[in-house]
């Protein structure tokens, strides 16, 4: 839950995308692919910034294009962007954890 609570934030704030509160995985990727399908019609070059930004493996994108050459491509692209995001939320936790645990208790703020 926490993970999805941060997965809104995110959109928010950087991609100006207003999920509900409560929302699914699905209604999620439906969301955000309809705004990377806007990005795609209407302006490439920001997408294209985006997935830099956020860092979605070019290789992998390309393959998973390939793979899935009759599915949306908003939604095949917003499953990345959410995987990427999901990684980078999981690496954060644990380096905070290990960080946490390093630092001796009189030294933490």
């Amino acid at each position: 839950m926490e993970n999805e609570a941060l997965l809104r934030i995110y959109l928010q704030q950087e991609l100006l995308i207003e999920p509900k509160n409560n929302f699914t995985i699905n209604e999620l990727i439906e969301k955000l692919a309809a705004h990377v399908n806007d990005l795609i019609n209407n302006n490439f070059q920001e997408l294209i910034g985006l997935l830099y930004r956020i860092d979605v493996n070019e290789t992998k994108l390309r393959k998973v294009l390939k793979e899935n050459i009759n599915d949306d491509v908003g939604k095949v692209i917003a499953q990345l962007i959410i995987e990427r995001q999901l990684q980078k939320i999981k690496s954060r936790q644990e380096f905070s954890r290990k960080n946490n645990d390093v630092i001796n208790d009189d030294e933490k703020w």
